[in-house]
């Protein structure tokens, strides 16, 4: 039997190549090293590809390895030219920055210019949100983060009956070093969450990211709807990342600025 064929050397899974017919319709056959030699003594082989009718076609690379394309007319008549291009790869995934690229987010040691209260009880996290995504994200989310062995300020670890609630979240706010605000449909609602926030971004002094924005089953558009600044700021999304996840990338930048 006749037949093109096209030794494409070393390629990696997820690269595609471009088949072009041009004449009749062909078989075209993706195929590996051993699965070609199986298809030149014309024994028993797999392949990618099939019959081309319309043309051009484009094939992916199933894993990496050596690769074969080969074309003919078996089963057919007349005649068909080919030619073969090895696509462009797409970029590589986009992922998020780290929380560690963002070193302002920790404000330095206790006591430093920040004029921390030496007084009362200093926290490593303050969380800032609405009691409607308690259950859901902010209570996993407090016990993870002292799991990791971080002292979080969160109102069901600190407040007791008889607590002023406004001057428990002031000392929370002053004596925290990083602050957590979950974003969602009910927070930009409260008037009390909208207080811690003011409290948190009064502390931005230099235009630096202090805080880690949480968007909690949220859209952009809400987002910058409510505050175009907080739309900017490097955050994290419940839909993308996990309670814990959140919690261990928290944990390890502010362990970090502990060693600095």
């Amino acid at each position: 039997m006749k037949y093109q064929v096209y030794d494409l050397g070393q390629l990696k899974s997820g690269q595609r190549v471009q088949v072009t017919l041009s004449g009749n319709a062909a078989n075209v056959r993706l195929m590996d090293s051993s699965n070609y030699q199986s298809y030149k003594s014309g024994r028993s082989h797999r392949y990618t590809g099939g019959l081309i009718t319309r043309s051009p076609i484009v094939l992916g690379i199933p894993s990496s390895g050596h690769w074969y394309v080969t074309v003919d007319l078996q089963g057919l008549r007349g005649t068909v030219r080919s030619s073969i291009q090895i696509l462009p790869s797409a970029l590589p995934q986009y992922n998020e920055p780290a929380l560690s690229t963002v070193p302002s987010l920790v404000r330095k040691e206790y006591g430093d210019a920040y004029n921390l209260d030496h007084t009362v009880k200093s926290y490593d996290v303050f969380i800032s949100h609405a009691s409607e995504d308690k259950d859901e994200v902010v209570r996993p989310l407090a016990i993870a983060l002292q799991a990791e062995g971080l002292s979080v300020w969160y109102d069901e670890f600190e407040m007791q009956i008889g607590d002023s609630l406004r001057r428990k979240i002031d000392k929370g706010l002053a004596n925290s070093r990083f602050g957590i605000v979950v974003l969602s449909k009910d927070f930009i609602k409260k008037g009390w969450t909208n207080y811690e926030l003011d409290g948190i971004i009064t502390k931005v002094v230099s235009g630096e990211q202090i805080m880690l924005p949480i968007w909690h089953n949220i859209t952009k558009k809400e987002v910058i709807d409510f505050s175009p600044s907080l739309a900017d700021k490097l955050a994290r999304n419940t839909s993308a990342y996990t309670v814990e996840e959140i919690a261990a990338e928290i944990s390890e930048v502010i362990n970090n600025s502990k060693h600095l």
